[in-house]
């Protein structure tokens, strides 16, 4: 698909409503919206997490969160284009990706200090952004699981978000030397009494 844009300010989104993948107007408010609002902000975190990743230093991880970057242009292709005669078949996304980022997640599990506790968001700059971006990846997945509940999406997105959470997971291990600096919970101590 090619995408051309020779204009940026349309106003066509000033009464508060926007276009769809099929034409259609829906509210700037409607849950479709809320999802693929959600799933932008993903994706300008994952431009944080690439701008700080300094420990990427033959480029692999780089290249998986780009590839994430336009997995999730493609989730919102899938995602604007609602069931009906007009949606475009070509745009649903298939499960084959799980499998791919299935295999990230393990290859940056392998290496990493077994969890002997739950970790807190921080460490490294970068890991603290992958963090962010898996916080933002649930918010993305409960938006999609709302606007199931209402109308009928590809259930594939939600499992994607799923996977992706747990790739942020081990990706903010990896960015905080594969665990070893990974900050823990230390639970308040039991009240005495």
């Amino acid at each position: 698909m090619s995408i051309r844009i020779d204009k940026v300010v349309t106003r066509g989104g000033d009464g508060g409503q926007t276009s769809l993948g099929d034409g259609s107007r829906v509210g700037k408010d409607s849950a479709r919206v809320e999802a693929l609002g959600a799933l932008d902000e993903v994706n300008a975190v994952i431009g944080l997490v690439r701008a700080h990743a300094d420990q990427d230093t033959d480029g692999t991880v780089d290249a998986e969160l780009a590839a994430v970057q336009n997995l999730l242009f493609d989730m919102g292709a899938d995602l604007c284009q609602p069931e009906g005669p007009k949606a475009h078949r070509a745009s649903r996304m298939e499960g084959d990706v799980l499998v791919r980022i299935e295999e990230w997640v393990e290859r940056l599990r392998v290496r990493q200090q077994p969890l002997n506790g739950f970790v807190l968001p921080g460490g490294t700059l970068a890991a603290a952004w992958a963090h962010m971006a898996r916080t933002q990846t649930r918010v993305a997945e409960r938006r999609l699981v709302a606007l199931a509940a209402q109308e009928q999406i590809n259930p594939v997105l939600v499992k994607i978000l799923n996977r992706l959470s747990d790739y942020f997971f081990v990706l903010a291990r990896y960015f905080n030397q594969d665990g070893k600096t990974d900050v823990l919970w230390r639970p308040a101590p039991a009240p005495k009494g």
